[in-house]
C-alpha cells in the first residue's frame, strides 16, 4: 500500500554482474501481478517459488474535492498502472529474462472503489468514487429509511454486508441521483459499472475494441449486490438499489482466463487471476484452511477469518464475504472480516496534512523515542468507524493532550491505534468463533515496522507470525492466475506440482501483563467513545 516498502526491485538489479546474470537465482515460469491500491499501482514478476524478481511501483493522485470525499481519476489509474508494467518488465528483461516466460497475470485491487464509464465511448463518465469516501452518508439513511426493519442490517442475510458508506452499491446509487452524465447513460443503457478490477480488465482487453467487462466473486462481494449463496447478481438488491443489471459486469471465479492483454509489451499474454486485495493477501499467505487468519495493515487495516465453504452470519460487527474461489469449478471458500478504514492512511496524514514526518518510515523513528504515549490516544475516524462499531458519523480525535506531549507520543499514539482496532477485530472474531485465535499471521507496509508488531502483539496476547516476504496481496493475485495457466496445479506445498515457497518468519510475543494489557484496552474503549457525534 506504499507505507514502509517492502521489496524492492532495484536491489534485486543492483546486484547484477557485468554480463547481465543475476547474483541470485530466479526459477522460470513467471507471473505478473498487478497490484492497484488506494495510493499507488504496481506491477510484480514473480517466479515459481513466489520470490520477487521485478517491482514498480507509481503514486496515484488523490482527489479530496469536498470534506470526506475521496476520488481516484479512472484513466490515471490505467495509464500509472501499464507505466508499472512498463517499469517491471524493463528490469526483468535487464536481468536477461524473457517476456515470454511469463505465463500469465493476475489482478489485485482496491476493492470498493467505484467506476463508471460511457459503453458507447470507454471513457469514465466520473472520478472514481474510493472505498473510504464518506460522501454518502445521507444516502445511507434514505436507504435504511426504506427498509422493512429501518435497520443497516436489512440485508445481511443475502449479502452479508450491512447498508454503510463503504460499499459499491451504495456509491453507485448515489452517483445516479447526482451525477446528470450517469443517470443519462442509465437511461440511454450506455452506462457500465465496475470495481478497479473490471475497469482494468476491460481497458487492458480492448476497451471499446472488444474489451471484456467481467468481475471475479471477491469484488462482486463488497457492492451489496451479489448473493451469496448463488454468487450472482441479486435481483432484489438491485432492485432496491435501483441499479439495472444490463450495466453490470458477468462475475466470474478469482482463478480462470479472462481475456489477453491487448497492448504493450504483455500483449496477448493472458488475465488468468482476480481478486479483491483483502482476499488476495489471504491466498498470498495461505490461509487456506478454515480457522486461519490474517491482518492486512495497509491504507487500512483488515483481518479474515477463513470460514471454508459456509458463510457465517456475525454477531459481533463482522462481514461476511467470498474469500475466494479459485477456479470456474470449484466450490468457493468464504471468510469473516473486520475493517479498519485508517491505518497507512494515517501515517499519510501525519505526513501530508500536519507535516509531523518527513516519510512514512519516519513515524517508526519517533515512536521509539518514547516508551508510552504517557496517557494520550489518537482515534483516526478519518471515514467514520467499520467494524465492530459502524458509525459513519464517528470523528477522528486526539485525547489525554497535555504539555508534556510531543510529536513523539502522537506518532506512538497511531501505532497503538491502529493494533487496539486490530485487537477489536479479533476479539469480535473470537466470539463468532467460540475460541480464541492463537496467533495472527500479518502482512503489509506497516508491518515492517518492528515496534508496531510488537505493540500488536502486546495488545492481542497472542503470537503475531510476520512472513519475510511481506508482498501477500500480489503474491495472491499471481497464485490465482499461475493456478489457473499450469505454472502450479495446487495451491498445497505437500502436492507434487504444489506452489513451495522457500521463506522464513519472524514471531513477536506478547511482552507485558495481563493486567496491563486490560487497563490500556479499558482506556483505549474511553477514547473511542470520545470520537462518537453526539
Amino acid at each position: 500500500m506504499g507505507f514502509f516498502n517492502c521489496t524492492c526491485a532495484d536491489e534485486e538489479v543492483s546486484t547484477r554482474t557485468p554480463n547481465m546474470k543475476p547474483v541470485k537465482t530466479f526459477v522460470a515460469p513467471f507471473v505478473g501481478s498487478i497490484d492497484q491500491g488506494t495510493t499507488s499501482s504496481r506491477f510484480i514478476i514473480f517466479d515459481k517459488h513466489g520470490q520477487v524478481v521485478a517491482l514498480h511501483q507509481i503514486e496515484i493522485q488523490q482527489i479530496t474535492p469536498k470534506e470526506g470525499w475521496t476520488e481516484h481519476n479512472p484513466e490515471e489509474i490505467y495509464e500509472t498502472t501499464l507505466t508499472s508494467i512498463k517499469g517491471a518488465t524493463d528490469k526483468f528483461v535487464a536481468l536477461g529474462y524473457k517476456i515470454s516466460d511469463i505465463k500469465s497475470v493476475g489482478i489485485t485491487n482496491q476493492r470498493e472503489t467505484t467506476v463508471v464509464w460511457g459503453k458507447s465511448t470507454g471513457k469514465s463518465l466520473h472520478n472514481a468514487v474510493v472505498w473510504l469516501d464518506t460522501r454518502t452518508k445521507s444516502t445511507v439513511e434514505k436507504l435504511v429509511s426504506k427498509t422493512k426493519s429501518k435497520k443497516t442490517n436489512e440485508f445481511v442475510s443475502i449479502v452479508g454486508l450491512p447498508l454503510s458508506t463503504y460499499f459499491s452499491g451504495v456509491k453507485l446509487n448515489w452517483l445516479l441521483e447526482h451525477v446528470p452524465a450517469v443517470s443519462e447513460a442509465k437511461s440511454n443503457n450506455n452506462l457500465l459499472f465496475g470495481t478497479i478490477d473490471s475497469w482494468l480488465i476491460y481497458k487492458l482487453t480492448g476497451g471499446l475494441n472488444g474489451g471484456k467487462h467481467l468481475t471475479d466473486v471477491t469484488n462482486a462481494s463488497r457492492t451489496m449486490l451479489l448473493n451469496l449463496e448463488t454468487l450472482q447478481w441479486d435481483k432484489k438488491m438491485l432492485e432496491f438499489f435501483d441499479i439495472p443489471q444490463n450495466c453490470l459486469p458477468e462475475v466470474r471465479s478469482s482463478s480462470e482466463h479472462y481475456g489477453n492483454i491487448c497492448e504493450g509489451i504483455l500483449k496477448g499474454i493472458p488475465i488468468a487471476g482476480v481478486l479483491g486485495d483483502q482476499q488476495a493477501a489471504l491466498v498470498g499467505q495461505r490461509c487456506l484452511k478454515p480457522g486461519q487468519v490474517k491482518n492486512t495493515y495497509g491504507t487500512g487495516c483488515f483481518t479474515l477469518f477463513n470460514t471454508g465453504n459456509k458463510t457465517i452470519l456475525s454477531k459481533n460487527g463482522l462481514l461476511t464475504t467470498v474469500a475466494y474461489k479459485l477456479g470456474p469449478n470449484a466450490e468457493p471458500t468464504y471468510a469473516l472480516e473486520g475493517s479498519v478504514a485508517t491505518a497507512g492512511a494515517g501515517v499519510k496524514w501525519l505526513r501530508d496534512n500536519l507535516n509531523m514526518i518527513n516519510d512514512a518510515k519516519q513515524i517508526n523513528e519517533f515512536a521509539s523515542k518514547v516508551p508510552d504515549t504517557a496517557g494520550c490516544h489518537f482515534v483516526p475516524a478519518f471515514s467514520g468507524l467499520f467494524a465492530p462499531y459502524w458509525k459513519d458519523d464517528a470523528k477522528g480525535c486526539i485525547s489525554g493532550l497535555t504539555s508534556f506531549h510531543t510529536k513523539h507520543h502522537i506518532c506512538r499514539a497511531l501505532l497503538e491505534a491502529i493494533c487496539f482496532q486490530s485487537k477489536e477485530l479479533v476479539d469480535a472474531m473470537n466470539a463468532d468463533a467460540g475460541q480464541p485465535l492463537r496467533s495472527l499471521k500479518v502482512d503489509g507496509g506497516l508491518t515492517n515496522s518492528d515496534l508496531c508488531m510488537q505493540i500488536q502483539a502486546d495488545i492481542l496476547g497472542i503470537t503475531v507470525e510476520r512472513p519475510a516476504m511481506r508482498e501477500s496481496t500480489a503474491l495472491g493475485a499471481a497464485l490465482a492466475a499461475g493456478l489457473s495457466t499450469g505454472v502450479w496445479t495446487s495451491l498445497d506445498e505437500n502436492v507434487e506440482g504444489g506452489f513451495k515457497l522457500s521463506d522464513g518468519h519472524d514471531y513477536f510475543e506478547s511482552q507485558i501483563l495481563e493486567s496491563d494489557r486490560e487497563v490500556k484496552f479499558a482506556a483505549w474503549k474511553k477514547a473511542v467513545e470520545k470520537s462518537f457525534a453526539n
